[in-house]
């Protein structure tokens, strides 16, 4: 899918992670973030591993651009029962690359795996156009949002990022990947690691 870099700095594609990678995770922006495009943002973690990171940014909705325009571009009809999905701007790398991030109960050829921590499901990314058509039709996962573009990080970047207090990370779960409002996520992402947004300094140490 032609649904076509980040991080805060020069992007890479996806890689897998492994071990006491942050694969998984949620990273949720400090005011020391000096990046305006990541401010209070909350970005899934979907791959990270000596290669570098990659995630998509789950709280910038996309306002002006709807789903039904999306599959009309790409050619599918929708068929009874359609469904409309979340859009949001996944991040400053190739924007017009879309992935699906989804629960991990439908899976296709590609789909990337994004394991959940103890007792947490996870999640799937898939970036194939397969999922889209079986979410025009009614079907497809459970749960899910469409990322335009993502968040990408050189090898060493983002760890160096969040040794600058620029991160906080907390593991994901369904509610904030899928059922949290794009204005309430940052909060509600703190609330997990049980930090007031108003006590947060620029200098705030990362969990």
């Amino acid at each position: 899918m032609a649904m076509r870099k980040t991080g805060s700095g020069a992007g890479t594609g996806p890689s897998h992670g492994s071990g006491d990678w942050l694969t998984g995770q949620l990273l949720i922006a400090t005011p020391a973030m000096q990046d305006p495009r990541f401010a209070q943002t909350v970005i899934c973690l979907c791959a990270h591993s000596a290669d570098g990171a990659m995630g998509l940014v789950l709280n910038r909705p996309l306002d002006s651009f709807a789903f039904e325009d999306l599959l009309q571009q790409l050619g599918i009809t929708p068929a009874p029962p359609a469904r409309a999905i979340r859009m949001v701007s996944g991040g400053p790398v190739e924007g017009g690359r879309g992935f699906v991030l989804h629960s991990p109960e439908w899976q296709t050829d590609g789909t990337l795996p994004v394991p959940g921590g103890p007792d947490r499901e996870g999640a799937a990314l898939t970036a194939s156009v397969e999922v889209l058509k079986a979410i025009a039709e009614g079907n497809g996962p459970r749960d899910c949002l469409l990322a335009l573009g993502y968040a990408g990080w050189g090898p060493g970047q983002l760890e160096g990022e969040i040794a600058a207090n620029a991160w906080l990370t907390v593991p994901a779960d369904a509610d904030l990947l899928f059922g949290s409002k794009p204005e309430a996520t940052w909060r509600q992402a703190l609330a997990k690691l049980k930090v007031d947004p108003l006590l947060l300094s620029d200098v705030a140490g990362h969990a």
